[in-house]
């Protein structure tokens, strides 16, 4: 797939560099570039881009705002951010925006290709997908196709790209997948607590749960993190491997926090360094999202 780009940055160079990466690797078209954060949000839902290049430090109106108020106005594309600001909670804040991929300044050339062409692969397979969904519902008067067994199946999915399918945890992970999925259709305005859930899920009916769980609460929280790590582990090998591996693309930072991605990935190449970390939350929000 070859893309359409909108670059926000305030630095003429970095504009330009990039602009040239996407022409010589037949990435696709940049159709538009900003150089402050101005009239930036009206550009890109005019526009409409399948993915915007945008740096955090702008003039008038910084990149994570612009992000929040371009998806207010519908905007769908994807945000790749591009700078040179290192502090961890500014970073995190930008992936809790909706940014799918921090790239930090100096460019590496190398990353940016291979980060945009990973991206592309994904909104493809996502257009892709979209068209089979809509394709099966269509033929639920002629087949039993309910959106429980889509729902399922795209869980069943994820699991298996991840390296959790059949894991410990992972059926408990998948009812408490379902349990916030009914509580989302049944409070749409309402916020949910983890730990809530899990009360449900051990006091709940007889036969909830594929598996027997006589543990306490805190068991299975760390049944549950235990498996979302393992889901860390095989997200990182892959990218030790292949840093454009698709799979690797898509999920490194759906779900994670990126930079604990990379951290897990140097605890891979060397045993001394700490391990990467999980938030069980946006593990769980992010697969929903991604299945809505």
């Amino acid at each position: 797939m070859e893309g359409t780009f909108l670059i926000v940055d305030d630095d003429i160079s970095i504009r330009k560099m990039l602009g040239l990466l996407i022409k010589k690797n037949n990435l696709g078209k940049v159709i538009c570039e900003i150089d402050s954060g101005r009239d930036a949000v009206q550009e890109i839902t005019f526009y409409n881009p399948d993915i915007v290049l945008i740096d955090l430090l702008l003039p008038v109106v910084d990149g994570i705002e612009i992000m929040k108020a371009s998806k207010r106005e519908g905007y769908k594309g994807k945000f790749i951010m591009i700078s040179q600001v290192e502090d961890e909670s500014v970073v995190s804040r930008a992936y809790e925006s909706g940014i799918i991929f921090f790239i930090s300044k100096p460019i590496n050339s190398i990353e940016v290709i291979n980060v945009i062409k990973g991206i592309c692969h994904n909104i493809e397979l996502e257009n892709s997908l979209a068209l089979i969904k809509s394709a099966v519902l269509n033929l639920n008067s002629y087949q039993n196709v309910t959106k429980e067994s889509f729902l399922e199946d795209g869980i069943t999915k994820i699991f298996s790209d991840i390296g959790i399918a059949g894991a410990v945890g992972s059926k408990e992970l998948i009812v408490i997948i379902h349990k916030i999925i009914d509580f989302k259709k049944r409070n749409p305005i309402s916020t949910y607590k983890l730990q809530k859930i899990y009360d449900e899920i051990l006091q709940g009916e007889q036969g909830e749960m594929e598996v027997n769980i006589k543990a306490n609460k805190k068991a299975l929280e760390q049944r549950i993190r235990r498996t979302i790590q393992k889901a860390l582990e095989t997200i990182s090998e892959l990218g030790c491997d292949d840093y454009s591996n698709s799979v690797f693309m898509e999920y490194s930072t759906l779900l994670f926090d990126f930079k604990q991605v990379r951290q897990e990935m140097r605890h891979i190449n060397n045993a001394l360094e700490e391990p990467g970390k999980i938030n069980t939350k946006k593990f769980i929000e992010s697969i929903i999202t991604k299945l809505s």
